[in-house]
């Protein structure tokens, strides 16, 4: 049974952890509100101009864009956007999961991992291939030029016949206490047909320029928003789990001090019960 000493000991070492549980707990809130900011601002543009480029493509019989181009899939590209840093609960882990299921699920196992994050970086071992794509630092802010140069290179290899589909598995952020692990296809862009798609578009200059103009920077919004989606999702995970660990250092310290309590009560009723009985043979 541990002494007294050691149990106001681990009391110590408990409360110093407590700090900095919840140091890190207020951190992570403060970071969270500006990351859900940025994701409030930047999910409908996106949702906006998907919506007017599958109407687009939908209404338009003789519209046409090698991005639009939907292929059978022999080289699947899955983007897995995760954190910079643990501490995180299991955000990170779940992210892994679902882009190993991805990978998986791809003929052949042709599949083409391009990791978001320095911890999908490392747990795909990306810098230990040569001209890996991907992302090694996500930051704590999404950031519009790192989204538009990996939407720049994903668009390229899908040009270039090197994938088919690209795939983004990401942690789609609604509220603070819930968060979901979701795939969504980022490219090619799927046009939307049936009831209420309105007649053709009457293009200016012509629809190969508009669409020339128009889908890269879809592609690069859409990533944008995505990238800002996961790092409020990563805030609100860490919060969660700092809180977490700080009540359950709270349960500690009043278990150990309980426990603390009636070691010394004990030694106390020691004490006196030899002084009593030493005073009882000097009678």
């Amino acid at each position: 049974m541990a002494t007294l000493k050691q149990i106001r000991r681990r009391i110590r070492t408990v409360r110093s952890t407590r700090h900095i549980t919840k140091a890190m707990e207020m951190v992570a809130a403060a970071k969270l509100r500006r990351a859900q900011a940025a994701a409030a601002g930047a999910r409908p543009y996106a949702d906006a101009m998907q919506g007017v480029l599958q109407r687009l493509a939908g209404a338009s019989r003789t519209l046409s864009h090698p991005l639009f181009e939907l292929r059978a899939v022999r080289r699947l590209a899955v983007v897995a956007v995760a954190a910079d840093k643990g501490l995180c609960g299991g955000f990170n882990t779940s992210v892994l999961r679902r882009a190993q299921a991805c990978i998986g699920e791809a003929p052949d196992g042709a599949a083409e991992i391009v990791p978001v994050g320095r911890r999908m970086w490392r747990a795909f071992r990306a810098g230990e291939r040569e001209g890996a794509l991907g992302l090694e630092l996500l930051g704590d802010l999404a950031d519009w030029d790192a989204a538009r140069d990996l939407a720049q290179r994903l668009t390229e290899r899908f040009l270039e016949g090197r994938v088919d589909r690209v795939d983004v598995v990401y942690t789609h952020f609604e509220t603070v206490a819930r968060r979901e692990v979701v795939k969504e296809a980022l490219i090619p862009v799927e046009p939307r047909r049936g009831e209420g798609v309105p007649g053709d578009y009457i293009f200016e200059p012509d629809a190969a320029q508009v669409l020339a103009q128009l889908l890269p920077r879809y592609i690069a919004t859409r990533l944008f928003a995505i990238f800002a989606e996961s790092v409020a999702s990563e805030h609100a995970a860490r919060m969660q789990a700092m809180g977490n660990a700080t009540r359950n250092a709270d349960e500690m310290i009043e278990s150990l001090t309980l426990t603390g309590n009636k070691l010394r009560q004990a030694a106390i009723t020691r004490e006196l019960t030899e002084l009593v009985g030493g005073a009882e043979a000097l009678i």
